[in-house]
């Protein structure tokens, strides 16, 4: 379990190293959704997403000989873009093993940060398992996209920005995939106060940790096909799976067609371009998927805005 002065730390760390993202409110999705809304804008973070902040705080929190031996990582493509920038920013190199699939921008912003790319077969191979197998032919650091608690730390920041600019919120949400981001958030709200409510929201084929939560241990589902590609996780992580039963109220679930919906409304009413897994706790909101008092104060985390452009042109045609 990490804690609020571990997230702390990894803030201290991070200052002035990457954005302090700004808190917008959108009138046109109050009256929509009931609520006011605060969005934490990680969609214009370094790197694009969140990210950042946990592989940041990772190495950041690395001694000089393991940063010389360099990192290796596992990502379908935010993380891995984070993890090439905070390998570059701390003056070592990162090899990231990706999809074959994997999302041309996010394929090309993680080269452009100057890491080297392994591809991998998502349906028939195990990108964890090829990572640690680089990691003990090589040397190199294992930096993984959540099960660790300075990437859980890092990712908390997100939410300890937010509370320092809201000190009042009744709920928070944000999307979950591995868990890290909700790890870490989760911990800086319920230390700030452990009346908040506290949602992650999944996608409905991509549903791990709400099966997981509801048998009360970890689950594995066959690969997602949602079009949320950053939550297509087969099950939540070993670390952050016990701080989400801890800090949870529960899991949202949310169809691809109102994700959708979610990402249209952000980018033409609020004028957010955040990518599919981005809106995800936006289109809980507006599918009207929470069910508080009118008027309360909900804080959503928009975790990231790498959406590729042909797959934006066809969301928004649809």
């Amino acid at each position: 379990m990490i804690t609020l002065d571990d997230v702390r730390a990894a803030a201290g760390r991070l200052r002035d190293r990457i954005h302090r993202t700004p808190v917008i409110t959108c009138r046109s999705f109050d009256e929509a959704t009931g609520y006011s809304v605060f969005f934490k804008c990680e969609n214009v973070q370094r790197a694009g997403s969140f990210k950042i902040r946990g592989a940041l705080n990772k190495l950041l929190s690395l001694s000089a000989a393991e940063r010389a031996h360099g990192v290796v990582a596992f990502s379908s493509g935010n993380h891995a873009q984070g993890v090439a920038l905070a390998a570059r920013t701390v003056g070592t190199s990162a090899v990231i093993v990706m999809p074959s699939d994997a999302p041309r921008l996010k394929l090309a912003a993680t080269r452009g940060y100057g890491a080297e790319v392994v591809f991998y077969d998502r349906q028939t191979e195990d990108r964890e398992a090829i990572a640690r197998r680089l990691e003990a032919e090589t040397g190199r650091v294992l930096v993984p996209p959540y099960d660790d608690p300075a990437i859980m730390a890092g990712q908390g920041t997100a939410a300890l920005e937010l509370f320092e600019d809201v000190p009042v919120l009744d709920a928070l949400l944000t999307p979950v995939g591995g868990g890290g981001l909700m790890a870490g958030c989760s911990t800086v709200a319920k230390a700030v106060d452990p009346a908040t409510h506290v949602f992650g929201v999944e996608a409905e084929t991509a549903n791990d940790t709400w099966l997981s939560l509801q048998k009360g241990e970890r689950v594995t589902i066959p690969p997602p096909p949602t079009i949320a590609d950053g939550i297509r996780n087969l099950s939540p992580g070993l670390l952050t799976f016990p701080v989400l039963q801890k800090n949870l109220e529960g899991i949202l679930l949310v169809s691809d067609e109102e994700i959708v919906q979610a990402l249209r409304f952000l980018l033409f009413r609020a004028k957010l371009l955040v990518e599919p897994t981005g809106a995800v706790p936006a289109a809980a909101l507006l599918a009207r998927k929470l069910t508080l008092p009118k008027g309360a104060r909900v804080g959503v985390v928009l975790s990231g805005g790498n959406v590729d452009p042909d797959v934006l042109a066809d969301l928004l045609r649809a």
